[in-house]
Formats: C-alpha cells, sequence, structure tokens
C-alpha cells in the first residue's frame, strides 16, 4: 500500500477511534487497517497509539503526526486538483451527503446525468436523516435544511424553501381544520413527529401577525425518517410539517392538504456546506455548480397545490 494511503487510514482511524469502525469506512478489514498504522510506526519508530483489546488512544505524538498528515493530505488534493484542472478531465471520488428528503427527490436522480457529462468522477451518496458530521463521515460536502453554526465550513446558498403544515383530507372527516397556530392547539391534533438525537422539530415555529411564535405539539408517533410521515399522513393519521418541495405532488393530487395557512411555518434555507478547501477542488466545484442548477430548476417546476375548500 502507498504512503498517502497508510496516512488516509491512519487520519480515518484517529478521528473515528477505531480499527474496525475506521475500515468500514476504507472498505478494508481491520486487520489490514492495523497492518497500515503498523507500516506507519515502524517508517516514523514512534508508537502513533495506545492499544488495549478494548480502547485504542493516540499517544502525543500520534496527536501532533495528525496535524500534518492533514497538511500533506491537503497539499496532495490541490496538487492533483490543479492537474485535472490544467488537463480539463477532472476525476476521482466524491463523498456527498444529505437527509433523505432532499437526497430523494432533488440529489440522487440528478447524479446520472453529472456522471454522464463527467465519467471519471465517481460520487459516493450518503443519506441520513440524522445531524451530518462532515468530518467524521467524511464528506467533502453535504446539503443541509438550515443554517449551520459552525464557522469552518463555507456556506453555498441555494434557496429558500417554503415549508407548511399537510394532511390528508380524510384526516379532517370527524374534526375541524385549523387555520391558525391557536386552533391547532386548542383542537388537540394529532401531529407527526420528525424526531431523532438534537432534532426540534417537537416545536414548531409559525408566522402570526404579532411575530414567530413557538407552538410545543406532542405526538405519539414519530420517526427518524420523514417518508415515514409522509406515509402515516397519506394514511390520515395526523398533521405533519414539510418542505413544499417534498409533497408537492400529494398537494397537487389533493391526497394532502394544507393546514394553518393563516399561521404557516417560516421557509427553511437549502444550502451546500463544504470544507473551505474544497473551493481548489476542479470536481468539488463541477458537482455543486451542477447540482445549484438543477436543484433551483427541480423547485421551480414543482406542481401548483389542488384548489381545496377549508
Amino acid at each position: 500500500m502507498s504512503y498517502t494511503g497508510n496516512l488516509k487510514t491512519f487520519i480515518r482511524v484517529y478521528e473515528l477511534g477505531s480499527m474496525s469502525a475506521a475500515g468500514r469506512d476504507q472498505r478494508i478489514s481491520a486487520a489490514v487497517a492495523s497492518a497500515r498504522i503498523g507500516e506507519l510506526e515502524k517508517h516514523l519508530g514512534v508508537r502513533l497509539f495506545n492499544r488495549t483489546t478494548r480502547s485504542l488512544h493516540p499517544t502525543e505524538q500520534g496527536s501532533i503526526f495528525y496535524k500534518g498528515a492533514q497538511k500533506i493530505l491537503e497539499a496532495i488534493d490541490e496538487a492533483e486538483g490543479a492537474v485535472a484542472d490544467v488537463s480539463r478531465k477532472p476525476k476521482g471520488s466524491l463523498h456527498v451527503g444529505a437527509p433523505l428528503g432532499i437526497g430523494k427527490r432533488l440529489i440522487a436522480q440528478r447524479i446520472p446525468e453529472f456522471k454522464d457529462s463527467y465519467p471519471e468522477i465517481d460520487v459516493r451518496l450518503r443519506l441520513s436523516d440524522r445531524k451530518i458530521d462532515i468530518t467524521v463521515e467524511a464528506l467533502d460536502m453535504a446539503f443541509v435544511l438550515g443554517i449551520l453554526e459552525d464557522s469552518n465550513f463555507r456556506v453555498r446558498h441555494i434557496a429558500d424553501c417554503p415549508r407548511l403544515l399537510c394532511a390528508a383530507p380524510g384526516y379532517f372527516v370527524d374534526r375541524p381544520r385549523p387555520r391558525t397556530g391557536k386552533e391547532l392547539m386548542e383542537q388537540d391534533h394529532a401531529c407527526l413527529l420528525h424526531r431523532y438525537p438534537g432534532a426540534r422539530d417537537f416545536v414548531w415555529t409559525l408566522e402570526t401577525p404579532e411575530g414567530p411564535q413557538r407552538f410545543e405539539v406532542a405526538s405519539s408517533l414519530e420517526s427518524d425518517d420523514g417518508d415515514v410521515l409522509t406515509a402515516w399522513a397519506l394514511a390520515g393519521r395526523g398533521i405533519m410539517l414539510k418542505p413544499r418541495f417534498e409533497v408537492a405532488e400529494y398537494l397537487a393530487s389533493g391526497e394532502l392538504v394544507p393546514v394553518c395557512e393563516d399561521n404557516p411555518p417560516y421557509a427553511v434555507s437549502l444550502a451546500c456546506i463544504f470544507p473551505h478547501k474544497r473551493l481548489q477542488d476542479p470536481k468539488s466545484r463541477l458537482f455543486i455548480e451542477f447540482m445549484v442548477a438543477a436543484i433551483k430548476q427541480a423547485l421551480a417546476d414543482l406542481p401548483e397545490p389542488a384548489t381545496t375548500a377549508a
């Protein structure tokens, strides 16, 4: 294995704190990951990790070497990017993260078209509704809804996405359809919650004449998968909060109807976040520009909701 490959394995072992986790990330066995670390230690003449049967911790030398190894790989990435820029044939792998809703409806179906234009760029798409950590998951970029406060990343704003509360018409057969947040609370409606560690959607912030107002909602049905909530809503099990692009087809067909239209939720920012160094990588720039244009067009082409009576 090359010295560069050993460095990449070392960095992932250091960041993930486990040979087996780093092996899975690198698509190698834990034994191979351990062997690569051993080669590095032999080359450097120092121990990089203190190992026991149950734990692995970097030594002081390992922590120092980690910072240097990062700079080495960043320099290699920039050099390869410069060569690719000159040759006009960008190549390599891109690791991209996104929530399930964005990934399935706005990104995944457009990746083959990007691949047709740039056949030597491989795209590894990872979808999850849990909070994405670019560093831990070794991603080149991630598409997100909402503003991140981490100043270590650059943010490419794509669009402000309207959101709404909605439910199936059948849910209102034997109950009133609320038009305001106050009615939502007073009528004791069933709310379908998108909840995972760190999620805050159990507090819905709605626009009112008095300004933003927070409504604490509770439910016996919640999931960390947004598509599960949509299925429950379509089955008439309650009211959910969604970006319009995720449910546009159901609003157009009348299978879902808007709720609390006098107090709608605030729009949320759709953006792409990425480390500063990725600006120097032509394949990253190409993918971001391609997706920004494609997503904007997809949002512009969303069908209009059906006209329904309250």
